[in-house]
Formats: structure tokens, sequence, C-alpha cells
């Protein structure tokens, strides 16, 4: 891990959704920063360095132009955004784009990410995944599906944070051998929001 001078330093690892939505707003919002990549697999999280930096052992993180450090994901997206149009003037319409950010972290991320990560890192076999699990994975599909079927964003009429922060783990459904044609609202809105992310189009 290197520490440089730049005005944004993002530390994260590129399988990581959670990461990956920093890099995605960074990106969208034309913010320069250096990518310091950290592997969670080769436990690169847990050494004195980067504790130092982070005490909770997570990425992403990120040290801002004044060194300042902060932690978690949507903290991090969401101070970048200020002051952008990701972030709605409505104030029902941000107080909406908050509910999906808090769901994403409490309902969301814990099930699919986690379902993705046994399935494709781990190789946990089928019979060792408790169902539990996988049902959650589709009852948050589900209600993405059910709240995505007459709108194309999941706060007001445009993209937001909520979007950016949903979309992270959700176009990799399909590591988590969750098919997306079974929630066809959501696949569509997935290609509506890697093209305006202007990123490449997830398999599955």
């Amino acid at each position: 891990m290197s520490l440089d001078n730049a005005a944004l330093t993002i530390f994260g690892d590129s399988i990581s959704g959670n990461c990956l939505k920093v890099k995605f707003t960074a990106d969208l919002l034309g913010l320069p920063y250096d990518w310091v990549e950290i592997s969670v697999l080769a436990k690169e999280t847990r050494t004195a360095e980067f504790l130092g930096l982070n005490p909770a052992g997570q990425v992403p993180v990120v040290r801002l132009a004044d060194s300042s450090v902060l932690a978690q994901s949507n903290a991090i997206i969401l101070h970048l955004a200020e002051g952008s149009n990701l972030i709605p003037a409505s104030a029902y319409d941000r107080a909406l784009m908050y509910q999906w950010l808090f769901w994403e972290q409490y309902s969301h991320e814990p099930a699919i990410a986690v379902l993705r990560f046994q399935r494709l890192y781990l190789q946990t076999p089928d019979s060792e995944i408790a169902p539990a699990l996988i049902e959650k994975s589709e009852k948050a599909l589900t209600l993405m599906q059910n709240h995505l079927a007459a709108r194309e964003y999941f706060a007001g009429d445009a993209l937001t944070l909520a979007d950016i922060a949903l979309v992270a783990y959700t176009r990799f459904a399909h590591d988590a051998k969750l098919d997306l044609a079974r929630w066809p609202a959501v696949k569509a809105w997935v290609r509506r929001i890697e093209n305006d992310l202007n990123i490449e189009h997830a398999g599955g």
C-alpha cells in the first residue's frame, strides 16, 4: 500500500461493489484520484499499515486533499457528490435516495454481495449455502422489481446516488447465480445505469 499526495486517494478492492461505487461516482463527477488496490482475499485490509488508515479493516477508504480519512462506501459517495445533481434538490426525493442507500447496506448488500462472494470467490458448494441467504437475495431483487415496474430510477426521475449504490452489486447478480431475466425491470434498469455511468455491461 502506498500513500501519495493526490487530492483524492481511493483505497479499494476492484472485486468489491462497495469500492466500485466510489470509483463510479468519482469518474462520473470528473474527480481526479489515485486508486490504491487493496486485496481483501489477500488479507491486505488486516495489515498494520491499513489498520492505521481504517481501524475497522474495511474497504473502501478515501484520503482527501486535507489528509482527512473517510470510510463506508455510502458516506464516501455522499461526500464526493455534495452539491451535485446526484443528490436530489427535492427534499422528498433526497429522503427517498437516503431510504434506498440505507436499505442497500442493510438488506441488499448483505444478501447479494455475500451470496456472490460465497459462490464466485469461495466456491462454496450450493449444498453448504444457507437457503435463507438465497431467499433474502431473491426477495431483495423482487422488491427492486416492484419499485422499478413503473419508473426508470430509484429516486426522482434522474440518476442519483441510490442508483449508483444499488447497481454496484446488482450488475453482478449472475456471479451469485441469480438470473436477472427473472426480474426484467431490474435487468433493464441495470443496463440503463451502466449506460448512464458509461461503464462496460456486466455479463448475465
